[in-house]
């Protein structure tokens, strides 16, 4: 399908008028160009199916962000160095994956929005700004472990460097605010031009909607993505060039771990921030419309948002379940919770230091 100049002008008339910029949550869905457009997929039946893949990330990201938090606060972590890292990093994911129901609902509603304005906003704020700090905190403990290795590697770890991190998660936090806060201050729940109901979507000032929308997601790029993963990807890379001489054995595994956490998070986020700048060059003109490439962003925008939010599940693995630390005190809280009477309390207690002494020699130690 073509359209000629004068089409496309009464196109972008009626699109102002309208002022339709996206309709859901988080998502770009579409322009109104798009409803010209005849989607190469049902539909109905895209939105179930990504129903079931949000319900299945809710399951295993509750859970296992559930047993990190409670675990980390059970027990007596002082002695890893990243351990209030990690508690804020699962208790980020933790808050994402509790919104995703109300995403389901409305995802199962064809895009419908029941909940009202007030929720609108403050689900996508929660989302949002929880989302932003996990990734804010994945990048601060790749800075901290590095620095851990090579600048303080023969400092104790001082009160002075426990209120450091302590700041260092304050700001994180109002960072994560910040940043959420342009995209929620539009949001609306408006009537959709679509079927008898109400939708939540931001709604841009009139006089350049592009413009602002553009802005939006120039600005989740550069803070999801542009910026948090170069410095994962040095400061990993850096980290293993500096892990002390150990056996062979050890190095192999730290180095494929710090690997691990490159990768995971590029495979996570890169799909999404690549068609999300697609998305943006298409709302700046810099690239020509065609129906081919709006129903391609609006599935691929579903879709690699989905799969990012898979990071939330595979955390808790990377950064905790398989840390030897991490699994001892797992142990400890449900196997020996109730064996002071037995002693096997005391034994474990015992062979706490063995742990730790080999641990903390890695960098996987949180």
């Amino acid at each position: 399908m073509s359209l000629s100049a004068n089409d496309l002008t009464e196109l972008m008339e009626l699109w102002e008028e309208l002022n339709l910029t996206a309709v859901g949550d988080h998502y770009n869905l579409s322009h109104v160009e798009t409803l010209l457009c005849s989607g190469a997929v049902s539909h109905a039946a895209f939105l179930h199916v990504l129903s079931v893949l949000y319900i299945f990330i809710f399951l295993v990201g509750l859970a296992a962000n559930a047993l990190v938090v409670w675990v980390n606060l059970r027990t007596d972590r002082n002695r890893y160095e990243t351990h209030l890292y990690i508690l804020n990093l699962a208790a980020a994911d933790l808050c994402v994956v509790a919104t995703l129901p109300v995403w389901v609902t409305s995802l199962l509603q064809g895009g419908g929005w029941p909940f009202g304005e007030a929720v609108c906003k403050l689900t996508h704020l929660v989302f949002s700004v929880n989302l932003f700090s996990s990734i804010f905190f994945l990048t601060c403990m790749s800075v901290d472990r590095y620095l851990s290795v090579t600048l303080f590697a023969n400092a104790p770890d001082s009160r002075r460097k426990k209120a450091v991190r302590r700041l260092i998660c304050i700001l994180v936090w109002l960072l994560a605010l910040a940043a959420s806060v342009p995209d929620t201050y539009f949001l609306q729940a408006v009537k959709s031009p679509h079927y008898d109901g109400a939708v939540c979507r931001p709604v841009y000032p009139p006089d350049n909607p592009r413009g602002w929308m553009a802005g939006v997601q120039l600005s989740f790029i550069v803070l999801g993505f542009a910026i948090p993963f170069p410095v994962i990807a040095v400061f990993y890379l850096l980290l293993t060039a500096a892990i002390p001489p150990s056996s062979d054995q050890e190095r192999r595994v730290s180095r494929l771990l710090i690997l691990a956490y490159i990768v995971v998070f590029l495979v996570c986020w890169l799909p999404f921030h690549a068609v999300l700048l697609l998305d943006t060059l298409s709302l700046l003109n810099m690239l020509p419309f065609s129906c081919q490439l709006e129903n391609f962003l609006d599935v691929a925008l579903h879709l690699t948002q989905c799969f990012s939010l898979v990071h939330c599940c595979i955390n808790p693995v990377l950064y905790n379940f398989l840390n030897r630390n991490y699994r001892y005190d797992l142990m400890k809280a449900f196997i020996f919770k109730y064996s002071t009477k037995t002693g096997l309390a005391r034994l474990i207690d015992g062979s706490e230091t063995e742990f730790s002494a080999v641990d903390n020699s890695l960098p996987n130690s949180s």
